[in-house]
């Protein structure tokens, strides 16, 4: 298995999830970034979304993980990154097929919207799966703006 860095951030809401994918991905031998949060305190989802945006961007993580309550909020705040890809993931072909397709490169999940054996197989696939290319990178090309 090819062992990944992984950057992986969650809201308050989120840290349930966040704290169990995080020990399955720490389990498999993957290097882990954590981006918080670490309590139960109320907090921003765009402060940990931007945080695990960055560490993808800047090349320290492969792959990130994001988890709030529903994984919409979160997604939103990590695609305002430039060459960000983040997906609300809510079983293993939407997993499969963001990374065949669209190239994702951060995963989001809702904990109030997914279990916790979903998300674990859903992660797993999309860590395992390769971006197709061809007609999709095509495609791709067509998300970042002018140049």
């Amino acid at each position: 298995m090819l062992v990944l860095t992984i950057a992986i951030g969650a809201d308050h809401a989120g840290l349930p999830l966040k704290t169990q994918l995080q020990q399955a991905l720490a389990a498999e031998g993957h290097a882990l970034i954590d981006c918080g949060t670490n309590d139960a305190d109320s907090v921003d989802y765009p402060d940990f979304a931007h945080s695990v945006a960055q560490a993808v961007e800047a090349g320290q993580a492969r792959f990130g993980v994001l988890v709030c309550g529903t994984g919409i909020g979160i997604s939103i705040a990590a695609n305002r990154h430039a060459g960000i890809r983040a997906a609300v993931l809510h079983n293993t072909t939407e997993a499969r097929l963001t990374r065949a397709h669209n190239d994702a490169n951060i995963a989001c999940f809702g904990a109030r919207t997914v279990g916790v054996e979903v998300a674990l197989e859903a992660l797993s696939v999309f860590l395992a799966t390769e971006f197709e290319g061809g007609r999709h990178a095509r495609r791709l090309g067509k998300l970042s703006p002018p140049v």
